[in-house]
């Protein structure tokens, strides 16, 4: 256990950061968090803070930062609405196993419980949607909950940790004490998958004849991209990767089949439904996933690879269980695993294929959002990070772009957070700040959080918004078009000018009415070195296919084009 002289608890919570490597925060100053803001001087510029113009946009920019760099993202609030503007970041963090540190200002302590002004509890708030929440009361207790904060975030399945701590505990004054490892009851992560559980894994890969393997969000944290290569190749699999498992598998591969569920691949839907075996590794089996659960792989086993007990038997009864580290658990499995040749499966994987080409563009006058898409990806080859909102745009950003690269589609999953195209875009840029990243925006949830284009103009990083402008919350509207009798109440938008309100922060901003028009604009931001926004004028009533019902099972996909939506109505 090392020691220090006399710090005050704003300066704890600094050192702190140092020891964990932290180098960047975002967040927003007010009066209970000051005393942190005072002594930010003192460490810059070891670390550099970044002033964001709405808590929310902190959280979704730490969390981003987090899936680019593989490290806890960190972010300041202070008490009352300072705090609680974290809590959608938080949940999406939660939802999505990204580690955060939130340091929250509170109220002093003899106002406690007193509904002082600004006062919350962010602590009991937290709760339900954190690995961990801890008021501190004791400014000697800073070190030990700081280094706990991070211990618990970054390790096993990882997630947000919140640390409140009121406003005269982070000016009093203590010893500071950092400890050489940290060791909490009852907290325990295995690591190593039990033996015969691989055994039995092995044995039923050898005799699938019909496998198909599911890579998700869990393979990217632990880092077992060349693992899950390996396996794929080894037994020779059919790959298909989550929403948030895409680039944990390169989408050039041979081997590589796309995304499964709602708005998966068709054949991949289909060959779920077919499978003799389904090897689920990192991932969870959510709805977005199985589709109408009971129906699920109905003629498969199940291997189920994943750090969290809590997601074993959940949602699907495993035939073989690989408690563990995915990578860890993928090294053991390669061991035993031998290549098998699957002629007959491929045979019929490839004539599903060309029997139901789901992500075809229709040749069309007007500008697709699938269009545009594609060529931001021949425009850049696939070598930048690209951030999505949540709705049409996220569906088409999955389908239509090929991710190579690992940690570089960055999107909300599973609480399906709107508006966080631009703040999380803020965080993959900080987090890569050699890199291009491109935002593919709804014009929804680009309206949710534009404040931050003034955060983007005054750090001067060179952010590529593409902004889907159909004039209505498409992914609703679509909704309300196939399954309530087209009853399109409340989801039209009127918009406003996105290039003159991008010139109003300061910001280059281009527009494509037309199809010819696409592939010059972005060009031109390709070739801008500051931010831009584009303005792309696409078709408002673009569904997006394939799509499973509510309620359907993905042996019911419908696989109809786009622009025949009463086909699918009657269907």
């Amino acid at each position: 256990m090392t020691t220090n002289d006399q710090k005050s608890g704003a300066q704890m919570v600094m050192e702190a950061f140092l020891r964990e490597g932290v180098s960047t925060i975002f967040g927003v100053p007010g009066g209970a968090n000051l005393p942190l803001y005072d002594v930010l001087p003192e460490y810059y510029p070891q670390i550099k803070h970044y002033l964001v113009k709405h808590e929310q946009s902190a959280a979704h920019a730490a969390d981003a930062y987090a899936r680019v760099t593989g490290k806890a993202g960190v972010c300041f609030g202070t008490s009352g609405p300072g705090a609680t503007n974290l809590v959608t970041g938080i949940a999406n963090a939660y939802m999505d196993s990204i580690p955060l540190v939130c340091v929250t200002g509170q109220v002093i302590l003899a106002l406690l419980g007193r509904d002082g002004f600004q006062e919350a509890d962010i602590q009991g708030i937290t709760i339900p949607i954190t690995k961990h929440s801890e008021l501190v009361l004791d400014v000697n207790d800073i070190p030990r909950v700081m280094q706990e904060a991070f211990h618990i975030a970054t390790t096993g399945r990882p997630g947000p940790v919140l640390v409140d701590i009121p406003r005269d505990v982070f000016q009093k004054k203590g010893d500071f004490y950092w400890s050489d490892k940290v060791e909490l009851r009852g907290y325990r992560v295995q690591t190593m998958p039990d033996p015969n559980e691989v055994a039995k894994a092995a044995e039923l890969i050898e005799r699938s004849e019909k496998p198909v393997l599911i890579s998700g969000h869990g393979v990217i944290i632990a880092h077992a991209y060349d693992e899950i290569r390996e396996l794929a190749e080894k037994g020779n699999m059919p790959v298909i990767t989550t929403l948030l498992g895409i680039g944990g598998f390169p989408g050039t591969h041979p081997l590589y089949m796309g995304m499964p569920g709602m708005h998966g691949m068709y054949w991949n839907n289909i060959a779920i439904s077919e499978a003799d075996l389904v090897i689920g590794a990192g991932m969870r089996f959510d709805d977005r996933v199985t589709g109408r659960l009971k129906d699920f792989a109905p003629k498969a086993d199940i291997i189920h690879i994943d750090i969290d007990p809590a997601e074993i038997g959940k949602n699907v009864r495993p035939a073989a269980t690989l408690l563990g580290d995915a990578k860890i658990s993928l090294q053991e499995l390669n061991k035993l695993v031998v290549r098998k040749e699957r002629p007959d499966w491929f045979s019929w994987l490839d004539e599903v294929r060309r029997d139901h080409p789901s992500i075809t563009i229709r040749e069309t006058d007007e500008v697709l959002p699938q269009f545009v898409i594609q060529k931001i990806y021949e425009a850049t080859n696939g070598d930048c990070y690209v951030v999505t909102g949540v709705g049409q745009h996220q569906m088409w950003a999955a389908q239509y772009f090929w991710y190579d690269k690992p940690r570089s589609f960055i999107t909300s999953g599973g609480l399906g957070t709107m508006g966080f195209e631009v703040p999380a875009a803020m965080g993959a840029q900080v987090a890569a700040p050699n890199d291009t990243v491109w935002s593919i925006c709804g014009d929804g949830g680009f309206q949710m959080t534009l404040q931050e284009l003034a955060t983007i103009a005054e750090y001067e990083w060179p952010i590529k918004f593409a902004i889907m402008n159909n004039g209505t919350l498409g992914m609703v509207r679509q909704w309300q078009e196939l399954f309530y009798e087209e009853n399109t109440v409340a989801t039209p938008l009127k918009n406003p000018d996105f290039v003159k309100l991008a010139e109003a922060f300061g910001i280059l901003g281009l527009r494509a009415e037309r199809k010819g028009e696409v592939e010059s604009v972005i060009q031109q931001a390709m070739d801008h070195d500051g931010p831009v926004v584009i303005d792309f004028k696409v078709k408002y009533d673009e569904n997006v296919f394939p799509m499973v019902p509510p309620g359907a099972s993905l042996g019911e996909t419908i696989d109809l084009p786009a622009h025949e939506p009463e086909k699918v109505a009657a269907g």
